[in-house]
């Protein structure tokens, strides 16, 4: 299996560099917010962090491929770079600490590199294809690993569905209404966090739809080296179908047939 070291270090790197524009920014009283396109925000500090970190990309994979939610697509080939400034941008400008920065690297479409930065929360976690997912609080000296949970029954599983709009635009409200009768705890933690959750054990499940590559990429290393599964709802592997169902493994058969469309 091939070892991705010198990836995880320059992946540690850039999320560095991107806290450092980011942690500066937020909460920022002349903070700059567009509205895009399709109608979602965005920052100068969105900006900023992407232009950083392909800056720095370009000078250390000059090779590989580049994608951003900002900027799109730079390049092409087997190694590609996909990025998420600011996961979370609607929590960022209203000064909620639920946000990150996602950076993954994908080899031949498989997220085999994640880093998910979150620097308001004080929290890394990390991942690297066959070398363990692990987490780190602000200031502290070690890191720790990661390990979903072991629960079976759906009857005692904590859930985030992030929210209800999603699936409702998704048609699957019915389904979602069903499922929080059957478990125990169902919340929406939101965005990338619910998925660090997972990976720690604290969560057993996240479901979510109208997703983006960009929003999932540096997620599936994390929740599958800590010992989970991640699809989409339909039972699609990658990030690359536009929802996601990530569970302890334990649930994700279950899961999968309750939500079938």
């Amino acid at each position: 299996m091939t070892r991705y070291d010198d990836d995880l270090a320059l992946a540690l790197r850039l999320a560095d560099a991107a806290d450092a524009i980011s942690a500066d920014r937020f909460g920022a009283r002349d903070l700059t917010i567009d509205t895009k396109p399709d109608t979602t925000f965005v920052t100068d500090a969105d900006r900023a962090v992407e232009q950083r970190i392909r800056e720095l990309l370009g000078a250390e994979r000059p090779d590989d491929a580049i994608t951003g939610e900002e900027y799109g697509q730079q390049g092409e080939g087997r190694r590609q770079w996909i990025i998420d400034p600011i996961d979370g941008t609607a929590h960022f400008l209203r000064g909620a600490p639920v946000w990150a920065t996602l950076i993954a690297l994908v080899v031949d479409r498989r997220p085999v590199v994640g880093v998910v930065s979150s620097p308001a929360l004080g929290m890394r976690w990390w991942a690297a294809q066959g070398q363990g997912a692990w987490k780190r609080a602000a200031g502290a000296h070690d890191a720790a690993r990661l390990r979903v949970s072991s629960v079976q029954e759906l009857s005692r599983s904590a859930i985030s569905y992030n929210s209800i709009q999603g699936w409702d635009g998704a048609g699957r409200i019915d389904e979602l209404v069903a499922l929080q009768r059957d478990v125990w705890r169902a919340r929406s933690y939101g965005d990338a966090w619910s998925y660090m959750l997972l990976a720690e054990g604290a969560l057993d499940a996240v479901a979510e739809f109208d997703l983006q590559p960009y929003d999932m990429a540096a997620l599936v290393p994390v929740v599958e080296e800590a010992g989970g599964t991640f699809t989409s709802v339909d039972g699609d592997e990658g990030p690359w179908h536009g929802s996601a169902l990530a569970t302890n493994g334990h649930l994700h058969d279950e899961l999968l047939r309750r939500l079938a469309h």
